[in-house]
């Protein structure tokens, strides 16, 4: 199946996961998981899902998101959330800097690209990095990100990033596909239980402009 990931072959990543998951149970084993992560929103059944087969370590890194005041306020909801939900097996946060020059060099050229396009990739890619990056420092055993949850988010791309990133800084990925067996309908119940602040735009300045203007026009 892995030859396949970068192939016209459709992949059932959640498929990948399931077996992975399989795999560490007949082992007995508890890895270690760096999960970067969006907002609490889109980490609840993530969290509550993963943290019965890993010791995760959340990362909050999206550069995207603007303005400041908005990186904060998901940064403190995620916290929250951490806080609330009961999880099997250990589950700490790590909040990244606020790094906007970052995301603003890899978006140049591509202001105007429509979301879900080539700017959209390259974000992906610019988070995943920084997730990769840090779960070689830190010796973990995998890293993933929450991102695949979104209806809006393309998980084909994720993954083969992931898998690119997992070869470069030699830390597995786990392949994913958190949307699929209800995935997403759940993480809307668990953000009602928990009060949580659920955005109306992806993160970045392109997408927040989108939204103003939809919002006039209706």
């Amino acid at each position: 199946m892995m030859n396949n990931l970068a192939g016209n072959n459709k992949v059932n990543y959640q498929r990948m996961l399931d077996e992975t998951i399989s795999g560490l149970q007949r082992e007995g084993r508890v890895p270690s998981l760096l999960l970067h992560a969006c907002c609490a929103p889109c980490s609840s059944y993530v969290l509550e899902y993963l943290s019965q087969y890993f010791s995760i370590t959340v990362l909050y890194y999206n550069p995207n998101i603007f303005p400041k005041e908005e990186y904060d306020k998901r940064a403190k909801e995620l916290q929250r959330l951490v806080s609330e939900l009961p999880t099997l097996h250990p589950v700490t946060v790590m909040v990244g800097d606020y790094e906007p020059e970052s995301f603003y060099e890899i978006a140049r050229g591509l202001e105007q690209a429509p979301e879900g396009g080539e700017r959209c990739f390259r974000c992906y890619r610019l988070r995943l990095e920084k997730a990769a990056g840090a779960a070689a420092a830190g010796g973990f055993d995998y890293f993933t990100t929450t991102l695949s949850i979104s209806p809006l988010k393309n998980a084909e791309k994720l993954n083969l990033i992931g898998k690119e990133l997992s070869l470069k800084y030699g830390v597995d990925y786990l392949y994913s596909d958190f949307k699929k067996k209800n995935g997403y309908k759940r993480s809307t119940e668990l953000s009602q239980e928990y009060r949580l602040y659920r955005q109306d735009f992806c993160g970045c300045v392109y997408s927040y402009e989108e939204r103003r203007k939809t919002k006039a026009l209706t």
